[in-house]
């Protein structure tokens, strides 16, 4: 039996063309403002823990919910599932534009996230459905297009913004596209339905799962600061954590339809992919985070400014992606390609280690493109090569856990290099103490505001602040950021080693839908010259994953 024909350009771009709008839909509200966010918190009284707090807050309710959407997906109708997505992410971002302190941003923050779990889950699921993984590399570069409009846009739009018309507006922008995303997917989002069965949805494991993460990144967050490391709080923080993994573990192994199927793992691709995916996270998630900061604390910066500055990062990251996609959709190959990336992402990562706040703007600029060009070539790729190899019936579980993988080691990331920052930053001004006195009370009269500014504990406002003080706190924050990023190395390295070992298996050209068919009519003789991956028969089905 003959597999359908791949899906010609116009088809595609129909449907494709509602995913790239929600996706920058999510994109957008989350990068408009993160030039901002020292602001913000400023505004709010908040200190570096509750800005650490409210980017982690949303990556760990992305995290957590990335596997439930995942499962959902393999159970309900997809169009449905990435629509309420996008009603949740924006309802809760819109609603964290009236907070008034700190705890309610995190708050609306974290409702956001389950939303954005939903979009990054959902969009390779259904990219899946509707282009086959050879095909989908050309098809990459309009994901790394709107990738790019998205990051680049969202900071410079929200600098303007919150020096403009304010900060809260920030939270606003993007309603009409998400309106105009729901109506384009309504009319031109057409899936295959999926056969009627029995629904189980494992809500035990949901918990432990929340329990777990959560847990772990309170007690990353808070030790060293809020309570000691060797304290109380540690041994009921990190060890509920452990007993939750554990427990979670338990309850997977013997669920009927278990949230995060562990007998992925027995498939070599799915584990290597999933430790390359947690380094990935962790390595674009940190960085990404702290550079902004890095511009506004260590280079007094404006936010339109600081917006204006991250651009050689995305310029990277939008040229790989673009390229890569297109050499993986003519050749078939994607291995020398991901582990170049790897490389990258690692020297970029160490390279930002070495910055302080009077760097040559030039030399960061090219530290910033080295790390995008790595995470534009890992990122999205690791999730397609599991797809290339996952069973068509699973394809839900495992897109979402690749997927999952990355934005926990992203969350766990940022909080350690958050809580590394705060903890560097405290001893830094301490042993710059002398400094700071003498340069406040040449001040005169001034020198009592900005003495209180220093001393509330809230992020100060760095390009408000004297020059003789100024100097002063950039060095601080300088020293303090390029620390936090040397911790991505050693993970950045791990990336490499599991790419390294990744099954080189070529490209197939079918979808998932073809795949499925094949599955069930138990075909196993496509030629593998024509860039056809064969079909694993039922009984050898579980053996493959």
């Amino acid at each position: 039996m003959a597999t359908s024909p791949t899906p010609t350009t116009p088809s595609v771009l129909r449907p494709l063309s509602g995913l790239l709008l929600g996706m920058f839909v999510s994109m957008l509200a989350s990068t408009v403002v993160s030039t901002s966010l020292p602001v913000i918190l400023h505004d709010l009284e908040g200190d570096q823990s509750a800005f650490t707090w409210v980017v982690t807050a949303t990556l760990l309710t992305t995290a957590i919910s990335t596997p439930i959407w995942g499962k959902l997906a393999d159970l309900f109708p997809r169009k449905l599932l990435i629509q309420i997505a996008i009603v949740i992410f924006v309802l809760a971002t819109a609603a964290a534009g009236f907070s008034q302190t700190p705890e309610m941003l995190i708050a609306f923050r974290a409702v956001q996230g389950i939303g954005a779990g939903g979009l990054a889950a959902l969009s390779q699921v259904i990219m899946a459905d509707i282009i086959s993984p050879r095909e989908r590399g050309r098809y990459m570069g309009l994901f790394g297009a709107v990738m790019a409009v998205a990051t680049v846009g969202g900071p410079l739009l929200g600098g303007v913004i919150t020096d403009t018309l304010g900060w809260r507006w920030n939270f606003f922008v993007a309603l009409p596209f998400a309106l105009a995303a729901l109506v384009i997917q309504q009319r031109t989002l057409h899936l295959p339905s999926h056969a009627a069965r029995r629904v189980r949805i494992d809500y035990l494991g949901i918990v432990l799962l929340s329990t777990a993460v959560s847990l772990l990144l309170v007690w990353i967050t808070g030790a060293g600061s809020t309570f000691d490391w060797w304290s109380i709080e540690t041994l009921l923080m990190a060890g509920g954590a452990v007993v939750a993994g554990i427990l979670f573990v338990l309850v997977e192994l013997r669920a009927r339809e278990p949230l995060v199927p562990l007998d992925l793992f027995r498939d070599r691709t799915f584990t290597l992919a999933t430790v390359a995916s947690i380094s990935t996270g962790i390595a674009m998630f940190g960085t990404s985070v702290f550079l902004s900061q890095y511009m506004q604390m260590a280079r007094g910066a404006t936010p339109t400014e600081a917006g204006l500055m991250t651009i050689p990062m995305i310029a990277g990251l939008l040229v790989a992606s673009v390229v890569v996609g297109a050499l993986i959709s003519r050749f078939g190959q994607w291995k020398p390609y991901l582990v170049a990336g790897s490389l990258l992402l690692t020297v970029g990562g160490f390279a930002l280690s070495t910055i302080e706040y009077d760097t040559n703007f030039a030399l960061v600029s090219l530290y910033m493109v080295l790390l995008g060009a790595g995470v534009g070539m890992t990122m999205q790729n690791l999730v397609l090569i599991v797809q290339n190899t996952a069973d068509p019936r699973r394809m839900g579980v495992a897109s979402s856990g690749v997927t999952f993988f990355r934005s926990l080691g992203g969350t766990v990331g940022v909080s350690v290099m958050g809580a590394a920052l705060a903890s560097s930053a405290t001893g830094l001004l301490a042993d710059r103490r002398s400094d700071l006195a003498s340069a406040i009370e040449g001040l005169g009269a001034r020198g009592a505001e900005v003495a209180a500014q220093l001393q509330s504990g809230t992020i100060p406002q760095v390009s408000a602040l004297p020059e003789s003080v100024r100097v002063i706190i950039e060095d601080v924050y300088a020293q303090a950021i390029s620390h936090s990023f040397l911790l991505t190395v050693p993970v950045a390295v791990l990336a490499v080693l599991a790419i390294a070992f990744l099954p080189n298996v070529p490209l197939n050209r079918m979808t998932t839908r073809e795949r499925a068919h094949a599955l069930e009519a138990d075909l196993a003789t496509v030629s593998v010259d024509t860039g056809v991956v064969p079909a694993a028969p039922r009984a050898a089905g579980r053996a493959a994953e």
